[in-house]
């Protein structure tokens, strides 16, 4: 008899075990402040989804998520510990931590695994190639991380960067000014220049995208950020923050349909079926390249850094640009097994 009741309870014991390990759902959560790059768009189904399934309340986190105004706002609002963690342009990163050695901000996952920036141009502007960008007035925001990184495609696509006028702009201004004549082309990045486009009225096939990318430009884009304090304190928060979006990343991978729908649960003007077409592109120019098939989502390579590094401070003049290696940590990544595709 006693023989039995041991043999129940051990083959009871992991189930037991688990639920002892597992958050319950009235178990304190820490509080965590995420800034986004943007205004909601469609790969922000990402965190949407990681809150609607639960990833970030079985990482023990209650997380507050919050637009963005461009990624160098959210940079220096992670730096400044008005949020704790944000999604952002990681190319800011090395003119900011240049500046600023005291305030580091790393990047700890990697989302956009290729540089989504372009040139976009319509078709009644004759553009159809870098080399067709000579002498053209292009417009952008001054600062804006494609605008920035132009010179860098310019010369990976054997064209003069001096030899293009800029028309200055306020990002909310560039799709419409493109649409009504003011400016020959944008820089942008390719899934909010072309949707944007779309959303002003203008057709699909008017459209003329010259990514950046294509020209071999090989840069990372967009990841999750910190400050480099914060981690030190709160390590195991932003693991779980890492944990939750790969789980949330690859959740609006396998039905955007959902994603876009938790998107519209929490921004009443979102468009979903507009946003679900965004998500597919961002999709295929920025997240499932052949570099994450091979190494899994999140993935931050050292030498890919350095290359972005050295990148950055020439076309930005940096004199003294900070290591790669204080740029990034890979230590809260999830295992490569549970990151794959």
């Amino acid at each position: 008899m006693e023989r039995s009741r041991f043999l129940r309870w051990l083959a009871a014991a992991p189930l037991l075990a688990a639920a002892v390990m597992a958050p319950s759902r009235g178990e304190a959560q820490t509080p965590l402040r995420f800034a986004w790059d943007w205004a909601p768009q469609g790969y922000h189904a990402i965190w949407a989804l990681a809150e609607e399934r639960g990833f970030f309340r079985d990482a023990g986190l209650r997380v507050q998520q919050d637009r963005g105004y461009g990624s160098g706002d959210t940079i220096t609002k992670v730096a400044t510990g008005a949020y704790d963690v944000g999604f952002a342009d990681i190319n800011a990163l090395v003119q900011f931590n240049a500046r600023n050695p005291q305030q580091r901000v790393i990047a700890v996952a990697m989302v956009f695994d290729s540089n989504p920036a372009a040139v976009v141009t319509l078709r009644r502007t004759g553009i159809r190639t870098a080399a067709d960008l000579a002498g053209r007035n292009l417009g952008a925001p001054e600062g804006e991380s494609s605008r920035v990184l132009f010179p860098v495609f310019a010369r990976a696509a054997g064209i003069d960067p001096a030899s293009i006028r800029w028309t200055s702009m306020t990002a909310s201004l560039r799709e419409s000014m493109l649409a009504t004549g003011q400016v020959e082309a944008i820089t942008g990045l390719q899934q909010s220049a072309v949707f944007g486009l779309r959303a002003a009225g203008v057709p699909a096939s008017e459209i003329v995208s010259l990514p950046y990318a294509a020209a071999g430009v090989d840069l990372y884009g967009h990841g999750v950020i910190t400050s480099a304090a914060f981690a030190e304190r709160n390590p195991e928060a932003v693991r779980g923050f890492v944990r939750a979006t790969l789980q949330g990343l690859k959740a609006a991978l396998a039905d955007p349909a959902a994603g876009m729908a938790a998107m519209r649960k929490r921004e009443a003007l979102f468009d979903p079926a507009l946003e679900g077409e965004r998500f597919a592109m961002t999709r295929d120019v920025a997240i499932l390249t052949p570099n994450v098939r091979r190494t899994g989502f999140g993935a931050l390579e050292l030498d890919r850094m350095r290359r972005l590094v050295a990148i950055n401070a020439e076309v930005n003049r940096i004199e003294n640009p900070p290591a790669a290696e204080t740029l990034f940590s890979t230590d809260f990544l999830p295992p490569q097994a549970d990151r794959m595709p």
